[in-house]
């Protein structure tokens, strides 16, 4: 009889805990996300017009380039010649030869279509699951939970309860 007496002391005295474990519906889920950067590479091509280059001939030459060449033409036949004759001749020899002269340059004659390509990095943002909220129901008790599991509405899910007793 001791003995009854000092359990219902204990127990009294000591907390009782009672563990049962049960099932809860599931009633909303929602993820949650994690955003991070990161980079892919792409090939990015574009057309440039580059310049082709070639020299061109002019025939003829300036109005001033063929009076030069008539007074140089003119000093050099009255230098060799000593005579007014001699310069004339040396004046339309010169005249002559300076517009006769070809002017040859380089320039710009066209343009080629020249591809280029090259390896560019575009940022992008990835999505990922971080984890789940769920909603859960167990008779009219509600509660929340954060998990990495993928449940469903409506599945059932166990859940442990504990009461503790004072």
């Amino acid at each position: 009889m001791t003995r009854i007496g000092l359990l219902i002391c204990l127990t009294a005295y000591f907390p009782v805990t009672a563990n049962a474990e049960t099932y809860a519906t599931i009633t909303k889920i929602t993820p949650n996300y994690t955003y991070s950067k990161s980079y892919k590479k792409e090939k990015s091509c574009y057309t440039v017009d580059t310049p082709i280059y070639g020299n061109t001939t002019s025939r003829g030459t300036a109005g001033g380039d063929v009076f030069t060449g008539m007074l140089l033409g003119s000093l050099l036949g009255k230098g060799a010649t000593g005579k007014d004759k001699g310069a004339v001749v040396g004046a339309v020899l010169g005249g002559i030869i300076a517009a006769d002269k070809s002017n040859t340059k380089t320039s710009i004659i066209g343009y080629e279509p020249v591809r280029n390509c090259e390896i560019v990095q575009i940022p992008e943002t990835i999505k990922t699951i971080k984890n789940y909220k769920i909603d859960y129901e167990w008779g009219d008790v509600m509660g929340s939970s954060y998990t990495y599991n993928r449940y469903h509405v409506g599945q059932h899910i166990p859940i442990s309860i504990s009461i503790i007793a004072n």
